[in-house]
């Protein structure tokens, strides 16, 4: 199957072209660097006798904030040069200003075609390959196979979408997923996934998810309290974080904040859109509302609004701390996928989120179970259930304790991964 890929990658590519250009430039920073999407690699040096290389792909800004503690390891060996790849400018500035000193060189992922793939492989020669998450390209895992080079993928997942496609296509699937040497999946309903789409059950292990081993540095009391000057929230008050949100769903906090205040309750809102590039759209948004609002890549507020919004990357868990009650975003009907409860959970923030939060299900699941989050279907229900945990202190804080509880459970995925990247070093 995998000379129908390759027949049918770039036709495919040509007519989806224009709405991809279009995302990018709405976002920007995509012109920087492009020739590395068409095979160019930064210079790399020489390959060293005795130090094994690794093509490390992490596709935008969580993986690469997840990938932290397991790029730490591989720099400290010396053994060990890793040259970090992203698909997103964001991901890439991300990388560009934690990890520079760590790895061999940053750039951006080779579009999957045959000749683009084969023109960075020859420049990089990889000893190994590390994909994360849902990154699993069938030309550069062919590339990988044809070399004899290891590909494991780590912290694997399928989200429902992907796993009704691959399921549906399983027999057209499985042969261009075969290069992949080790598949570590987050969680084992991701292992059950894979194994129905007819991945070898010998070469998985689950190792969990290493998201959760992300240490989050927390902010002292004094640096919170400067943090929420800087972005012009009142020393007192509530604060509601929409963490990660999408289209409509600023709406509908914003809604929910005018009821909050409307029954006598002082609190203010923390906006931190997944997509930076919409604060236009938004700041719209809190015109017409009649709100006051501070946008921090606009530098520290002169004094406090109603809305803060963070259109930063990399910032979410240092915001994150600065909130009482935290609204996962990409939940709210029509969206369904959710965006990762991770952060609040680990700094024992109260949770709410939609009614799927397909993406992590299993993590969404378990939240609710252990009391930590609860599930709204619609604004309406979000602007009830703030209400409640406005007006219950002692709720909140148990809700925030059993995120940490469950947090500490759930530590270990790294340990583990590395292990298995460890032996995968010397055997495919």
């Amino acid at each position: 199957m995998l000379w129908l890929y390759r027949l049918l990658f770039l036709p495919v590519l040509l007519v989806l072209a224009p709405y991809y250009l279009w995302r990018m430039r709405r976002r920007g920073g995509y012109g920087e660097d492009f020739g590395q999407r068409l095979g160019a690699v930064p210079a790399l040096p020489p390959k060293r006798v005795g130090v094994r290389r690794i093509w490390l792909q992490a596709v935008s800004v969580g993986e690469m904030l997840a990938i932290e503690p397991v790029l730490t390891a591989l720099a400290a060996d010396p053994t060990i040069e890793v040259y970090l790849t992203t698909t997103t400018s964001t991901g890439h500035r991300l990388a560009s200003e934690r990890y520079r000193a760590r790895v061999l060189a940053i750039g951006y992922f080779p579009l999957d075609a045959w000749p683009l793939s084969a023109r960075a492989w020859r420049a990089v020669s990889p000893d190994l390959v590390i994909l994360t998450e849902g990154e699993r390209w069938p030309e550069h895992i062919a590339q990988a196979a044809r070399r004899g080079v290891p590909v494991v993928c780590i912290n694997a997942r399928l989200s429902d979408r992907s796993y009704r496609r691959m399921r549906a296509w399983a027999p057209a699937v499985r042969p261009l997923l075969g290069g992949i040497t080790r598949l570590l999946p987050a969680s084992e309903l991701d292992a059950t996934r894979f194994r129905e789409i007819g991945f070898p059950a010998e070469r998985m292990t689950t190792t969990g998810n290493i998201k959760l081993d992300v240490a989050i540095p927390v902010l002292r009391e004094s640096e919170r309290g400067q943090l929420r000057r800087e972005l012009g929230l009142a020393e007192v008050g509530l604060v509601v974080l929409g963490s990660s949100t999408w289209p409509g769903e600023e709406a509908a906090l914003v809604a929910a904040l005018r009821g909050l205040r409307g029954g006598g309750i002082d609190c203010r809102l923390l906006l931190v859109p997944r997509h930076a590039e919409r604060r236009g759209e938004i700041a719209a948004l809190l015109q017409t509302a009649g709100l006051t609002h501070h946008f921090r890549s606009s530098g520290a507020a002169a004094g406090p609004v109603d809305v803060a919004v963070g259109d930063t990357t990399g910032e979410l868990s240092k915001l994150t701390q600065v909130a009482d009650i935290v609204f996962v975003g990409k939940s709210l009907p029509p969206h369904h996928e959710g965006q990762t409860p991770v952060e609040a959970a680990a700094l024992g923030r109260a949770i709410l989120f939609g009614p799927q939060m397909s993406n992590f299900r299993l993590l969404a699941t378990e939240l609710v179970e252990a009391g930590a989050a609860r599930r709204v279907a619609n604004p309406g229900e979000l602007a009830g259930a703030l209400e409640r945990l406005a007006r219950g202190g002692t709720e909140r804080e148990v809700m925030g304790q059993a995120g940490l509880a469950w947090h500490r459970r759930n530590r270990g995925a790294v340990d583990r991964t590395l292990q298995i990247l460890r032996d995968e070093r010397v055997t495919r």
